[in-house]
């Protein structure tokens, strides 16, 4: 599961995304779910999974890159992407392509290096089997 790097809550990761500071990124972290985790509901109300019950705040994958699943709350509704074997997928990978080249305020410069470090070596594996 990515979660703020520390003990930041959502609250202060938002806070500090909106602001002038070049705030820590957030981190992988690995998580076992239980079936009987409300990831979406009232979990989301922890100072991980969101800002309340029913409005998440969370990104996380299979620890085999299967799937990734990331909730978030709009100002009109709560959204919900899931893509299976997002190493493949072309739109994820053109969108991390456009997350390096382009200055946006929401976006940290470390993830965004992270990210082009790790376009690089998908492109290197590529042309070196």
């Amino acid at each position: 599961m990515q979660l703020p790097q520390g003990t930041r809550t959502h609250r202060v990761a938002l806070r500090h995304l909106h602001s002038d500071s070049d705030a820590a990124p957030s981190v992988w972290t690995r998580v076992r779910l239980l079936e009987r985790w409300d990831i979406m509901g009232r979990g989301a109300g922890s100072a991980f999974l969101g800002v309340g019950a029913g409005r998440p705040g969370f990104a996380m994958m299979a620890l085999d890159s299967s799937v990734y699943v990331h909730g978030s709350t709009g100002e009109t509704g709560v959204g919900v992407l899931a893509v299976a074997h997002p190493g493949r997928s072309e739109n994820i990978l053109r969108h991390l392509q456009w997350i390096t080249v382009h200055d946006s305020p929401y976006v940290n410069r470390e993830f965004k290096a992270r990210i082009a470090v790790w376009l690089a070596a998908r492109a290197r594996n590529a042309v070196d089997p």
